[in-house]
Protein backbone atom coordinates (compact mmCIF):
# COMPACT_ATOMS: atom_id res chain seq x y z
CA UNK A 1 0.00 0.00 0.00
CA UNK A 2 1.17 3.48 0.86
CA UNK A 3 5.37 4.05 1.53
CA UNK A 4 6.65 4.17 4.65
CA UNK A 5 7.70 7.60 6.15
CA UNK A 6 7.13 10.06 9.31
CA UNK A 7 3.46 10.68 8.28
CA UNK A 8 2.24 6.86 7.80
CA UNK A 9 1.36 4.19 10.12
CA UNK A 10 -0.05 6.99 12.50
CA UNK A 11 -2.53 6.00 14.82
CA UNK A 12 -5.13 7.96 15.96
CA UNK A 13 -4.21 8.57 18.93
CA UNK A 14 -1.35 10.67 17.75
CA UNK A 15 -3.60 13.05 15.83
CA UNK A 16 -5.22 15.99 17.95
CA UNK A 17 -7.15 15.49 20.51
CA UNK A 18 -9.75 17.16 19.12
CA UNK A 19 -9.94 15.32 16.06
CA UNK A 20 -9.60 12.50 17.42
CA UNK A 21 -13.38 12.87 19.43
CA UNK A 22 -14.89 14.36 16.37
CA UNK A 23 -14.08 13.14 13.52
CA UNK A 24 -15.25 9.79 14.23
CA UNK A 25 -16.80 7.90 11.39
CA UNK A 26 -20.02 5.36 11.01
CA UNK A 27 -18.34 2.60 8.02
CA UNK A 28 -20.91 2.20 5.67
CA UNK A 29 -19.82 -0.30 2.78
CA UNK A 30 -16.46 -1.40 2.06
CA UNK A 31 -14.42 -1.36 -1.07
CA UNK A 32 -12.01 -3.93 -1.23
CA UNK A 33 -9.99 -3.24 -4.19
CA UNK A 34 -6.22 -2.62 -4.03
CA UNK A 35 -5.08 0.50 -5.39
CA UNK A 36 -3.29 1.03 -8.63
CA UNK A 37 0.39 2.88 -7.52
CA UNK A 38 2.58 3.62 -10.58
CA UNK A 39 4.87 5.80 -8.28
CA UNK A 40 7.66 3.70 -6.18
CA UNK A 41 8.44 4.21 -1.84
CA UNK A 42 11.60 6.02 -3.45
CA UNK A 43 9.73 8.54 -6.56
CA UNK A 44 6.85 9.52 -3.39
CA UNK A 45 9.76 10.65 -1.11
CA UNK A 46 11.19 12.37 -3.72
CA UNK A 47 8.50 14.08 -4.93
CA UNK A 48 7.61 15.11 -1.19
CA UNK A 49 11.52 16.15 -0.55
CA UNK A 50 10.84 18.55 -3.75
CA UNK A 51 7.96 19.92 -2.57
CA UNK A 52 9.74 20.80 0.88
CA UNK A 53 12.34 22.02 -1.18
CA UNK A 54 9.59 24.48 -2.83
CA UNK A 55 8.14 25.75 0.56
CA UNK A 56 11.59 26.85 2.27
CA UNK A 57 13.62 27.68 -0.17
CA UNK A 58 11.32 29.49 -3.05
CA UNK A 59 8.06 29.96 -0.97
CA UNK A 60 4.36 30.83 -1.35
CA UNK A 61 2.59 34.12 -1.62
CA UNK A 62 -0.16 34.34 0.00
CA UNK A 63 -2.74 37.69 -0.85
CA UNK A 64 -4.19 38.40 2.50
CA UNK A 65 -3.17 40.62 5.51
CA UNK A 66 -5.00 38.03 7.69
CA UNK A 67 -3.70 35.18 6.33
CA UNK A 68 -0.28 36.67 6.57
CA UNK A 69 -0.43 37.02 10.01
CA UNK A 70 -1.64 33.66 11.31
CA UNK A 71 1.39 32.25 9.16
CA UNK A 72 3.61 34.56 11.29
CA UNK A 73 2.05 33.70 14.53
CA UNK A 74 2.71 29.85 13.26
CA UNK A 75 6.50 29.76 12.48
CA UNK A 76 6.38 30.75 8.80
CA UNK A 77 9.51 33.50 7.55
CA UNK A 78 7.26 36.07 6.10
CA UNK A 79 8.84 38.76 3.90
CA UNK A 80 6.18 40.98 2.81
CA UNK A 81 3.54 38.76 0.96
CA UNK A 82 6.30 36.20 0.03
CA UNK A 83 5.93 33.45 2.73
CA UNK A 84 8.49 30.35 3.61
CA UNK A 85 7.49 27.27 5.20
CA UNK A 86 9.91 25.09 7.18
CA UNK A 87 10.33 21.55 7.00
CA UNK A 88 9.33 21.02 10.49
CA UNK A 89 6.34 23.21 10.33
CA UNK A 90 5.01 21.40 7.51
CA UNK A 91 5.33 18.02 8.92
CA UNK A 92 3.90 18.79 12.19
CA UNK A 93 0.71 21.20 10.51
CA UNK A 94 0.30 18.34 8.35
CA UNK A 95 -0.46 15.46 11.15
CA UNK A 96 -2.80 17.28 12.57
CA UNK A 97 -5.43 16.64 9.78
CA UNK A 98 -7.83 13.86 10.17
CA UNK A 99 -7.00 10.74 8.06
CA UNK A 100 -10.85 10.99 7.67
CA UNK A 101 -14.26 12.53 8.38
CA UNK A 102 -18.29 12.40 8.13
CA UNK A 103 -20.21 14.88 5.95
CA UNK A 104 -23.22 14.81 7.83
CA UNK A 105 -26.69 15.25 5.62
CA UNK A 106 -29.84 16.16 6.90
CA UNK A 107 -31.13 12.63 5.89
CA UNK A 108 -28.63 10.82 7.95
CA UNK A 109 -28.89 7.67 5.55
CA UNK A 110 -27.13 10.14 3.45
CA UNK A 111 -24.20 10.96 5.56
CA UNK A 112 -20.89 10.74 3.41
CA UNK A 113 -18.08 9.31 4.99
CA UNK A 114 -14.54 11.04 3.35
CA UNK A 115 -11.57 8.94 3.67
CA UNK A 116 -10.51 5.52 4.59
CA UNK A 117 -11.79 2.69 2.12
CA UNK A 118 -14.85 5.43 0.93
CA UNK A 119 -15.27 6.91 -2.55
CA UNK A 120 -17.83 9.68 -2.77
CA UNK A 121 -19.64 10.98 -6.22
CA UNK A 122 -20.21 14.71 -7.01
CA UNK A 123 -21.24 15.58 -10.57
CA UNK A 124 -19.99 18.63 -12.14
CA UNK A 125 -18.82 22.04 -10.59
CA UNK A 126 -18.05 25.51 -12.28
CA UNK A 127 -19.54 25.27 -15.72
CA UNK A 128 -21.10 29.22 -16.84
CA UNK A 129 -23.03 27.24 -20.42
CA UNK A 130 -26.04 24.41 -20.36
CA UNK A 131 -26.49 21.90 -23.00
CA UNK A 132 -29.37 19.29 -24.10
CA UNK A 133 -30.86 17.74 -27.14
CA UNK A 134 -33.71 20.09 -27.70
CA UNK A 135 -32.46 23.93 -26.92
CA UNK A 136 -28.89 23.41 -27.54
CA UNK A 137 -26.13 25.21 -25.77
CA UNK A 138 -27.01 27.96 -23.61
CA UNK A 139 -26.39 29.85 -20.33
CA UNK A 140 -27.41 28.49 -17.46
CA UNK A 141 -29.98 29.50 -15.19
CA UNK A 142 -31.71 29.24 -11.84
CA UNK A 143 -34.03 26.79 -13.38
CA UNK A 144 -30.93 24.73 -14.67
CA UNK A 145 -29.06 24.62 -11.36
CA UNK A 146 -32.54 23.07 -9.89
CA UNK A 147 -33.17 20.73 -12.02
CA UNK A 148 -29.61 18.91 -11.54
CA UNK A 149 -30.10 19.24 -7.69
CA UNK A 150 -33.45 16.84 -8.73
CA UNK A 151 -31.06 14.63 -10.95
CA UNK A 152 -28.53 14.20 -8.46
CA UNK A 153 -31.19 13.94 -5.64
CA UNK A 154 -32.67 11.12 -7.56
CA UNK A 155 -29.35 9.33 -8.32
CA UNK A 156 -28.45 6.36 -6.66
CA UNK A 157 -24.95 7.43 -7.54
CA UNK A 158 -23.96 10.54 -6.69
CA UNK A 159 -23.67 11.22 -2.94
CA UNK A 160 -23.32 14.94 -2.57
CA UNK A 161 -24.92 18.14 -4.49
CA UNK A 162 -22.28 19.88 -6.34
CA UNK A 163 -21.26 23.41 -5.25
CA UNK A 164 -21.94 25.43 -9.00
CA UNK A 165 -23.14 22.55 -10.97
CA UNK A 166 -24.29 25.39 -12.81
CA UNK A 167 -23.77 29.09 -12.94
CA UNK A 168 -27.32 30.06 -12.38
CA UNK A 169 -26.58 33.53 -14.65
CA UNK A 170 -30.09 34.88 -14.22
CA UNK A 171 -29.74 35.35 -10.57
CA UNK A 172 -28.12 38.64 -9.30
CA UNK A 173 -24.41 38.30 -8.65
CA UNK A 174 -24.63 38.99 -4.83
CA UNK A 175 -27.14 36.65 -3.77
CA UNK A 176 -26.26 33.67 -6.38
CA UNK A 177 -24.48 31.88 -3.78
CA UNK A 178 -27.07 32.22 -1.16
CA UNK A 179 -29.75 31.06 -4.19
CA UNK A 180 -27.56 27.78 -4.98
CA UNK A 181 -27.24 26.58 -1.76
CA UNK A 182 -30.94 27.66 -1.08
CA UNK A 183 -31.63 24.93 -4.02
CA UNK A 184 -29.56 22.59 -2.98
CA UNK A 185 -31.26 22.33 0.44
CA UNK A 186 -34.88 22.61 -1.10
CA UNK A 187 -34.88 19.92 -3.76
CA UNK A 188 -32.14 17.44 -1.83
CA UNK A 189 -31.67 15.96 1.38
CA UNK A 190 -28.13 15.26 0.61
CA UNK A 191 -24.83 16.41 1.55
CA UNK A 192 -24.02 20.19 -0.42
CA UNK A 193 -20.99 22.27 -0.90
CA UNK A 194 -20.40 25.50 0.49
CA UNK A 195 -19.75 28.72 -1.25
CA UNK A 196 -15.81 29.23 -2.49
CA UNK A 197 -16.24 33.34 -3.03
CA UNK A 198 -14.17 34.85 -0.38
CA UNK A 199 -14.74 35.52 2.96
CA UNK A 200 -18.25 36.96 2.76
CA UNK A 201 -19.27 33.60 0.72
CA UNK A 202 -17.79 31.16 3.17
CA UNK A 203 -19.74 33.01 6.27
CA UNK A 204 -23.01 33.64 4.13
CA UNK A 205 -22.86 29.45 3.80
CA UNK A 206 -22.07 28.96 7.31
CA UNK A 207 -25.02 30.88 8.60
CA UNK A 208 -27.52 29.47 5.94
CA UNK A 209 -26.33 26.04 6.93
CA UNK A 210 -26.93 26.96 10.67
CA UNK A 211 -30.22 27.85 10.18
CA UNK A 212 -30.52 24.14 8.88
CA UNK A 213 -28.44 22.56 11.19
CA UNK A 214 -28.23 24.10 14.49
CA UNK A 215 -25.33 26.72 16.29
CA UNK A 216 -21.70 27.20 14.60
CA UNK A 217 -20.34 24.83 17.85
CA UNK A 218 -23.01 22.15 16.49
CA UNK A 219 -21.84 22.70 12.91
CA UNK A 220 -17.83 22.09 13.86
CA UNK A 221 -19.05 18.85 15.78
CA UNK A 222 -21.08 17.38 12.39
CA UNK A 223 -20.12 18.99 9.51
CA UNK A 224 -22.51 19.44 6.59
CA UNK A 225 -20.39 22.23 4.28
CA UNK A 226 -17.58 21.15 1.87
CA UNK A 227 -15.69 23.78 0.11
CA UNK A 228 -13.32 23.39 -2.72
CA UNK A 229 -10.68 26.26 -2.36
CA UNK A 230 -8.00 26.58 -5.27
CA UNK A 231 -4.48 27.80 -5.36
CA UNK A 232 -3.05 30.40 -7.54
CA UNK A 233 -0.44 28.68 -9.71
CA UNK A 234 1.93 28.88 -9.29
CA UNK A 235 2.73 29.29 -5.51
CA UNK A 236 0.38 31.49 -4.72
CA UNK A 237 -3.34 31.79 -2.89
CA UNK A 238 -5.57 35.12 -3.80
CA UNK A 239 -7.21 37.29 -1.25
CA UNK A 240 -10.63 35.51 -2.24
CA UNK A 241 -9.80 31.59 -1.64
CA UNK A 242 -7.79 32.72 1.56
CA UNK A 243 -10.83 34.47 3.09
CA UNK A 244 -12.99 31.51 2.13
CA UNK A 245 -10.23 28.81 3.55
CA UNK A 246 -9.96 30.59 6.56
CA UNK A 247 -13.55 31.13 7.34
CA UNK A 248 -14.72 27.50 7.21
CA UNK A 249 -11.70 26.39 9.01
CA UNK A 250 -12.72 28.99 11.98
CA UNK A 251 -16.20 27.26 11.93
CA UNK A 252 -14.55 23.43 11.62
CA UNK A 253 -16.04 23.19 8.28
CA UNK A 254 -14.03 20.69 5.54
CA UNK A 255 -12.40 21.98 2.67
CA UNK A 256 -10.75 20.91 -0.65
CA UNK A 257 -7.67 22.41 -0.60
CA UNK A 258 -6.73 22.04 -4.20
CA UNK A 259 -4.06 22.74 -6.94
CA UNK A 260 -4.86 23.07 -10.65
CA UNK A 261 -1.13 23.30 -11.93
CA UNK A 262 -0.94 22.78 -16.05
CA UNK A 263 2.20 21.28 -17.18
CA UNK A 264 3.62 23.29 -20.06
CA UNK A 265 1.98 26.47 -18.95
CA UNK A 266 1.75 27.14 -15.27
CA UNK A 267 3.97 23.85 -13.85
CA UNK A 268 7.01 22.74 -15.36
CA UNK A 269 6.18 20.27 -18.78
CA UNK A 270 7.40 17.20 -16.90
CA UNK A 271 5.05 15.76 -14.79
CA UNK A 272 7.03 14.93 -12.03
CA UNK A 273 7.58 18.42 -12.11
CA UNK A 274 3.68 19.69 -12.03
CA UNK A 275 3.34 17.01 -9.27
CA UNK A 276 5.94 18.48 -7.02
CA UNK A 277 4.50 21.98 -7.40
CA UNK A 278 1.03 20.72 -7.15
CA UNK A 279 1.88 18.96 -3.68
CA UNK A 280 3.56 22.00 -2.77
CA UNK A 281 0.79 24.47 -2.98
CA UNK A 282 -1.67 21.86 -1.00
CA UNK A 283 0.53 21.31 1.59
CA UNK A 284 0.90 24.99 1.73
CA UNK A 285 -3.10 25.55 2.01
CA UNK A 286 -3.09 22.93 4.38
CA UNK A 287 -0.87 24.32 7.07
CA UNK A 288 -2.55 27.39 7.02
CA UNK A 289 -5.93 25.82 8.01
CA UNK A 290 -4.59 23.67 10.51
CA UNK A 291 -2.92 26.99 12.06
CA UNK A 292 -6.23 28.56 12.18
CA UNK A 293 -7.85 25.40 13.49
CA UNK A 294 -6.10 22.54 14.71
CA UNK A 295 -8.22 19.20 13.52
CA UNK A 296 -9.87 20.72 10.86
CA UNK A 297 -11.07 18.02 8.07
CA UNK A 298 -9.14 18.65 4.88
CA UNK A 299 -9.30 16.67 1.40
CA UNK A 300 -6.12 16.38 -0.54
CA UNK A 301 -7.24 17.77 -3.90
CA UNK A 302 -5.31 17.75 -7.22
CA UNK A 303 -6.88 18.56 -10.30
CA UNK A 304 -3.70 19.07 -11.93
CA UNK A 305 -2.99 18.43 -15.96
CA UNK A 306 -1.33 19.65 -19.41
CA UNK A 307 -1.43 22.22 -21.78
CA UNK A 308 -2.73 21.24 -25.52
CA UNK A 309 0.62 23.15 -27.08
CA UNK A 310 -1.25 23.08 -30.45
CA UNK A 311 -3.86 26.00 -28.78
CA UNK A 312 -2.34 26.89 -25.22
CA UNK A 313 -5.47 25.65 -23.45
CA UNK A 314 -6.11 23.65 -20.74
CA UNK A 315 -7.09 19.90 -21.65
CA UNK A 316 -8.37 17.30 -19.05
CA UNK A 317 -9.52 14.28 -21.09
CA UNK A 318 -5.79 13.61 -21.23
CA UNK A 319 -3.59 10.51 -20.12
CA UNK A 320 -1.66 12.55 -18.18
CA UNK A 321 -4.18 14.04 -16.03
CA UNK A 322 -5.19 10.27 -15.57
CA UNK A 323 -1.77 9.60 -14.27
CA UNK A 324 -1.84 12.93 -11.98
CA UNK A 325 -4.83 11.70 -10.64
CA UNK A 326 -3.47 8.46 -9.59
CA UNK A 327 -0.15 10.33 -8.18
CA UNK A 328 -2.25 12.38 -6.17
CA UNK A 329 -3.82 9.48 -4.36
CA UNK A 330 -0.28 8.15 -3.63
CA UNK A 331 0.98 11.98 -2.12
CA UNK A 332 -2.57 11.99 -0.10
CA UNK A 333 -1.89 8.15 1.35
CA UNK A 334 1.23 9.59 1.83
CA UNK A 335 0.16 12.13 4.43
CA UNK A 336 -2.49 10.08 5.58
CA UNK A 337 -5.23 12.62 3.88
CA UNK A 338 -8.23 12.18 2.39
CA UNK A 339 -7.69 12.55 -2.39
CA UNK A 340 -9.54 14.52 -4.59
CA UNK A 341 -9.42 13.72 -8.08
CA UNK A 342 -10.69 12.50 -11.19
CA UNK A 343 -13.97 12.73 -12.58
CA UNK A 344 -15.89 12.38 -16.22
CA UNK A 345 -14.10 14.64 -17.08
CA UNK A 346 -13.42 15.39 -21.28
CA UNK A 347 -12.57 17.97 -23.54
CA UNK A 348 -15.77 16.76 -25.99
CA UNK A 349 -18.53 19.70 -26.91
CA UNK A 350 -21.41 17.25 -27.06
CA UNK A 351 -21.86 13.63 -25.08
CA UNK A 352 -20.24 11.99 -27.96
CA UNK A 353 -17.47 8.95 -28.51
CA UNK A 354 -15.14 11.25 -27.63
CA UNK A 355 -16.64 12.21 -24.57
CA UNK A 356 -17.65 8.55 -23.41
CA UNK A 357 -13.95 7.50 -23.71
CA UNK A 358 -12.08 10.21 -21.50
CA UNK A 359 -15.10 10.19 -19.09
CA UNK A 360 -14.74 6.53 -18.72
CA UNK A 361 -10.60 6.74 -18.34
CA UNK A 362 -10.45 9.50 -16.25
CA UNK A 363 -13.10 8.36 -13.92
CA UNK A 364 -11.75 4.74 -13.16
CA UNK A 365 -8.66 5.98 -12.80
CA UNK A 366 -10.01 7.72 -9.96
CA UNK A 367 -11.28 4.73 -8.51
CA UNK A 368 -8.57 2.28 -9.07
CA UNK A 369 -6.15 4.69 -7.95
CA UNK A 370 -7.91 4.86 -4.24
CA UNK A 371 -9.33 8.66 -4.87
CA UNK A 372 -11.97 9.04 -2.33
CA UNK A 373 -13.44 12.77 -2.87
CA UNK A 374 -14.24 12.63 -7.04
CA UNK A 375 -15.79 15.96 -8.35
CA UNK A 376 -17.30 16.34 -11.91
CA UNK A 377 -18.56 12.61 -12.09
CA UNK A 378 -21.90 13.76 -13.84
CA UNK A 379 -22.61 15.78 -16.83
CA UNK A 380 -19.42 17.96 -17.13
CA UNK A 381 -18.67 19.11 -21.08
CA UNK A 382 -16.13 21.13 -22.91
CA UNK A 383 -12.96 21.02 -20.69
CA UNK A 384 -15.28 21.94 -17.12
CA UNK A 385 -17.14 24.86 -19.81
CA UNK A 386 -20.68 23.21 -20.55
CA UNK A 387 -23.79 21.19 -18.52
CA UNK A 388 -25.20 17.92 -20.54
CA UNK A 389 -28.54 16.87 -19.39
CA UNK A 390 -27.46 14.01 -21.87
CA UNK A 391 -24.44 13.46 -20.30
CA UNK A 392 -25.49 13.66 -16.93
CA UNK A 393 -27.29 10.45 -17.20
CA UNK A 394 -24.81 8.81 -19.47
CA UNK A 395 -22.41 9.31 -16.59
CA UNK A 396 -24.54 8.26 -13.76
CA UNK A 397 -24.61 5.13 -15.08
CA UNK A 398 -20.87 4.98 -15.48
CA UNK A 399 -20.41 6.15 -11.85
CA UNK A 400 -23.08 3.10 -11.37
CA UNK A 401 -20.59 0.83 -13.22
CA UNK A 402 -17.68 2.24 -11.40
CA UNK A 403 -18.73 1.69 -8.28
CA UNK A 404 -20.08 -1.61 -8.62
CA UNK A 405 -15.99 -2.92 -9.82
CA UNK A 406 -14.75 -1.46 -6.68
CA UNK A 407 -17.29 -3.88 -4.70
CA UNK A 408 -15.79 -6.64 -6.10
CA UNK A 409 -17.14 -9.89 -4.65
CA UNK A 410 -17.83 -11.89 -1.50
CA UNK A 411 -15.89 -14.87 -1.79
CA UNK A 412 -16.92 -17.53 1.19
CA UNK A 413 -18.48 -21.07 1.14
CA UNK A 414 -21.89 -19.80 0.46
CA UNK A 415 -20.60 -17.46 -2.55
CA UNK A 416 -18.40 -20.53 -4.28
CA UNK A 417 -21.71 -22.11 -4.48
CA UNK A 418 -20.47 -26.00 -4.46
CA UNK A 419 -23.91 -27.20 -3.46
CA UNK A 420 -25.46 -25.57 -6.28
CA UNK A 421 -23.18 -26.84 -8.80
CA UNK A 422 -23.64 -30.19 -7.76
CA UNK A 423 -27.02 -29.57 -7.58
CA UNK A 424 -26.93 -28.25 -11.36
CA UNK A 425 -24.08 -31.21 -12.94
CA UNK A 426 -22.47 -31.11 -15.94
CA UNK A 427 -25.02 -29.82 -18.53
CA UNK A 428 -27.49 -28.01 -15.56
CA UNK A 429 -28.03 -24.45 -15.58
CA UNK A 430 -29.03 -21.92 -12.58
CA UNK A 431 -31.23 -20.19 -13.37
CA UNK A 432 -34.46 -21.88 -11.42
CA UNK A 433 -32.24 -22.66 -8.50
CA UNK A 434 -33.28 -20.97 -5.27
CA UNK A 435 -29.11 -20.11 -5.17
CA UNK A 436 -29.40 -17.64 -8.16
CA UNK A 437 -32.85 -15.90 -6.48
CA UNK A 438 -30.98 -15.67 -3.71
CA UNK A 439 -27.74 -14.15 -4.82
CA UNK A 440 -28.09 -12.47 -8.52
CA UNK A 441 -29.58 -8.89 -7.32
CA UNK A 442 -26.28 -8.20 -4.97
CA UNK A 443 -24.30 -9.77 -7.66
CA UNK A 444 -25.38 -8.23 -11.20
CA UNK A 445 -25.03 -5.07 -11.68
CA UNK A 446 -28.69 -3.20 -13.16
CA UNK A 447 -28.50 -0.38 -15.65
CA UNK A 448 -30.54 2.44 -15.39
CA UNK A 449 -30.05 3.56 -19.07
CA UNK A 450 -28.05 0.80 -21.21
CA UNK A 451 -29.86 -1.44 -23.54
CA UNK A 452 -29.70 -5.57 -23.27
CA UNK A 453 -31.62 -6.31 -25.41
CA UNK A 454 -31.14 -8.18 -28.22
CA UNK A 455 -30.71 -6.29 -31.69
CA UNK A 456 -34.41 -7.67 -32.82
CA UNK A 457 -35.62 -6.06 -29.87
CA UNK A 458 -33.47 -3.05 -29.89
CA UNK A 459 -34.75 -2.97 -33.78
CA UNK A 460 -38.56 -3.17 -33.02
CA UNK A 461 -38.20 -0.88 -30.45
CA UNK A 462 -37.27 1.62 -32.84
CA UNK A 463 -33.59 1.71 -32.81
CA UNK A 464 -33.06 4.07 -30.06
CA UNK A 465 -29.62 5.81 -29.90
CA UNK A 466 -28.15 6.62 -26.20
CA UNK A 467 -28.69 10.22 -26.48
CA UNK A 468 -32.19 10.20 -27.77
CA UNK A 469 -32.96 7.42 -24.34
CA UNK A 470 -30.80 9.69 -21.82
CA UNK A 471 -32.82 12.75 -23.08
CA UNK A 472 -35.94 10.99 -22.17
CA UNK A 473 -34.94 9.94 -18.94
CA UNK A 474 -33.64 13.10 -17.54
CA UNK A 475 -37.39 14.37 -18.52
CA UNK A 476 -38.74 11.61 -16.91
CA UNK A 477 -36.74 12.00 -13.47
CA UNK A 478 -37.59 16.00 -13.36
CA UNK A 479 -41.25 14.96 -14.20
CA UNK A 480 -41.46 12.67 -11.34
CA UNK A 481 -39.05 13.63 -8.75
CA UNK A 482 -40.30 14.63 -5.44
CA UNK A 483 -38.10 17.00 -3.41
CA UNK A 484 -37.83 15.67 0.29
CA UNK A 485 -39.94 18.51 2.73
CA UNK A 486 -37.74 21.16 4.04
CA UNK A 487 -39.44 22.55 7.08
CA UNK A 488 -41.28 25.57 6.42
CA UNK A 489 -40.20 27.85 9.37
CA UNK A 490 -36.48 26.66 7.93
CA UNK A 491 -36.89 27.94 4.26
CA UNK A 492 -38.88 30.95 5.34
CA UNK A 493 -35.74 31.96 7.49
CA UNK A 494 -33.69 31.29 4.65
CA UNK A 495 -35.21 33.19 2.35
CA UNK A 496 -35.62 35.84 4.82
CA UNK A 497 -31.74 35.68 5.16
CA UNK A 498 -31.07 35.83 1.41
CA UNK A 499 -33.06 38.62 1.11
CA UNK A 500 -31.28 40.63 3.75
CA UNK A 501 -27.77 40.10 1.27
CA UNK A 502 -29.85 41.25 -1.19
CA UNK A 503 -30.81 44.13 0.76
CA UNK A 504 -27.39 45.22 1.79
CA UNK A 505 -26.08 44.68 -1.34
CA UNK A 506 -28.45 47.03 -2.84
Amino acid sequence: MCPSSCFQGQSSKTRSAAGSRLWKTRRKEKYRMQYYEFLTKEQVEQVHEASLQILERIGMEFHYPPALEVLSKGGAKVEGERVFLSRQMVEEQIKKAPRQFTLYARNPEKDVVIGSDSIAFIPGYGAPFVTDLDKGRREGTLKDFENFVKLTGDSPYQDICSGMVIEPNDVPHIIRHAEIIFAAMKYSDKCFMGSAMGAKGARDSIRMASIMFGSKAELAEKPCLISILCSLTPLGYDDRMLGAIMEYAKAGQPQLISSLAIAGATAPATLAGTLALQNAEVLAGIVLTQLVREGTPVVFAGSSTNVNMHSGALVVGSPEMAINTAATAQMARYYNLPSRGGGAICDAKIPDAQAAYESMMSLLMAQVSGIHFVLHTAGILETYACMSYEKFIIDDEICGMVKRIKKGYEVNEDTLGLDVIKEAGPGGHFLDKDHTFEHFRREFYQPRLSNRANFDKWYASGSPKTMETANKKYKEILKSYEAPELPPGIAKDLRKFINSIEDKGA
